[in-house]
């Protein structure tokens, strides 16, 4: 049995993200997350949609999907619908998940589709130079807002709750380890998993982003009940800090398994039988072939509307 390891996930692509970007720590994290989890990289697709974050597929050494902007989720659930057994993993910022993307979000968490989407979030559209994003808060100067930011800011948290997300978990890409384990946790969960990972744009916002998070962030103790929507809307909703580790967690069915279930239901045995209907349709289709003027004249007439 082949031992993968880091080195077998990586491509011969160089990142080209600026010096010092959050989202090599993110790179790195896959990277170990894929090697821990020993998937074959034939077997795991990554799908993203446009930005700094989006480029990441192409350095990974597996199947890759740069799509367009905000489509990450919809790419992701086709490959997984029609291979199954595929890992999927959905990549994009907080640009491309939560404006143009944003109406992908919910119907990818009710359905509750085995992959997992791990969110980018810098606060800044990054690829297009340094403009207001969703998820841009404060009195922040940008290309966009010079005199600042009044717009209240997204919280991706928040809103993969109320999507009834099966998993929901926040990392911070200066922490390798625990995004690791944070990856590894979501791609086996049975279900949609999403990991919002803090990842600092130090081109547009600036380095002092990465001790600004730092003097923030605490990790979350055996005391948060991860079962519990009342726990993690406290988490979602607290201020002064940033909590990191799986915030929520819940066991529901799986979207593949009751699309199975219900194509299993579709063929019952019995007069409306899927095998029945096929074997009419095919009686009938030899029937009406067009080998005689006759043939077709009957099954035209057995279509035409009465005259008033």
């Amino acid at each position: 049995m082949s031992t993968f390891t880091v080195k077998d996930f990586k491509s011969d692509l160089k990142p080209v993200w600026c010096p010092g970007c959050g989202d090599f720590g993110v790179l790195n994290s896959i990277y170990q997350a894929l090697a821990q989890l020993q998937l074959p990289p034939e077997e795991v697709v990554i799908a993203s949609g446009i930005g700094c974050s989006s480029r990441l597929p192409g350095y990974v050494s597996t199947y890759g999907f740069n799509s367009i902007h905000g489509r990450a989720l919809p790419i992701a659930q086709g490959v997984k619908l029609a291979r199954p057994k595929t890992t999927v993993i959905a990549i994009g910022g907080d640009g491309d998940g939560l404006s143009i993307g944003g109406g992908h979000f919910p119907h990818t968490a009710r359905r509750n589709i085995d992959l997992t989407y791990i969110m980018l979030d810098n606060g800044i559209y990054g690829m297009t130079k340094g403009q207001l994003s969703p998820t841009t808060g404060g009195d922040q100067q940008t290309k966009t807002t010079p005199y600042g930011v009044f717009d209240d800011p997204m919280n991706p948290l928040k809103l993969a709750l109320s999507y009834n997300a099966s998993f929901i978990g926040r990392g911070f890409s200066g922490n390798v380890k625990q995004t690791v384990d944070l990856i590894v946790r979501a791609v086996k969960h049975p279900g949609f998993s999403f990991l919002q990972i803090l990842s600092p744009c130090v081109t547009f916002v600036g380095r002092d982003q990465f001790d600004v998070i730092r003097e923030l962030i605490v990790d979350l103790d055996e005391s948060h009940d991860r079962s519990s929507v009342e726990h993690a809307w406290k988490v979602c909703n607290e201020a002064g800090k940033i909590s990191l580790g799986v915030i929520y967690e819940a066991s529901r069915p799986v979207y593949e398994h009751r699309l199975e279930e219900q194509r299993a239901t579709a063929k019952r045995v019995g007069p409306t039988s899927f095998d029945g209907l096929l074997k009419d349709y095919q009686v009938s289709g030899r029937a009406h072939s067009p080998g005689t003027g006759t043939d077709r004249d009957e099954a035209a007439r057995e279509y035409e509307p009465e005259s008033p």
